[in-house]
């Protein structure tokens, strides 16, 4: 077995690896359903409320996609602000970093007051979670552009926009595209946090009720059909990423 065969099936192993060792582990300590139900009455469980389960989580994907794009947008145009000069970075870095520093959970009741419960509060959650790693990474790769680079770029008569623009913005590009695929599975931590609040419908709304009534496989079906969505743009995402970023790694053995 080479080794691109190992890397590929790497994954896929330890994940089997890690259910046989949660549902040995539950029925070798006899772990009470209601406390900690195995991989398999989880995915019993799915099978059972099936209907029920894509329908929410059709919700939470799509408001959780919306977030996200309103945070991609929003990302790259403050992390080219921030990255601009040494002067808005020292600025508006504070701003960034004292915001990302306060639970979400906590902007969730304000959210409701403004627009009520449903979709928006959770978009705006998303989005909210979600922007910060974009945010940093832009504004870093741009940042970060060798001083020497400036002035040789000046001495040939290029101006600020020019360099921030034509040379800046492009060296960024490995670091977005990177920091998607960080931004996508928080935005779904973000959708979901403000469905099991201020939701009507969801994986977290299915998951609240679920929990109230102590269907816990239901709930752990919940889980793990969020886990598997968020895997799965990480996915897309790191295959954007290659596609799109290859050429800054094709010296260094990556691409």
């Amino acid at each position: 077995m080479n080794e691109s065969t190992k890397l590929q099936l790497a994954p896929w192993v330890a994940t089997i690896a890690l259910f046989a060792f949660w549902e040995v582990g539950c029925r070798l300590f006899q772990i009470p359903e209601f406390i900690l139900p195995t991989p398999t009455a989880s995915i019993a469980a799915f099978f059972q409320y099936f209907y029920a389960i894509m329908f929410n989580a059709w919700f939470t994907l799509w408001v959780t996609m919306v977030g996200f794009a309103i945070a991609v947008v929003f990302g790259l145009f403050l992390g080219v602000l921030t990255g601009a000069s040494a002067l808005s970075y020292a600025a508006l870095y504070p701003i960034l970093v004292g915001f990302n520093a306060i639970p979400k959970v906590a902007i969730v009741p304000v959210l409701v007051i403004w627009f009520g419960i449903g979709a928006v509060p959770a978009v705006l959650t998303a989005f909210l979670i979600s922007f910060f790693p974009i945010v940093v990474n832009v504004a870093t790769g741009i940042a970060t552009l060798e001083p020497e680079l400036k002035d040789v770029l000046r001495s040939l008569g290029a101006r600020p926009l020019d360099i921030l623009f034509k040379v800046g913005l492009p060296r960024a590009m490995p670091y977005f595209f990177a920091s998607l695929k960080v931004a996508v599975t928080l935005a779904f931590v973000g959708s979901v946090i403000s469905e099991t609040i201020a939701g009507n419908r969801g994986i977290g709304y299915l998951m609240l009720q679920a929990s109230s009534s102590f269907r816990v496989p239901l709930v752990f079906a919940g889980l793990i059909t969020v886990a598997v969505m968020g895997v799965g743009m990480y996915a897309i995402f790191a295959l954007i990423e290659k596609r799109m970023t290859g050429w800054a790694f094709r010296g260094q053995g990556r691409a």
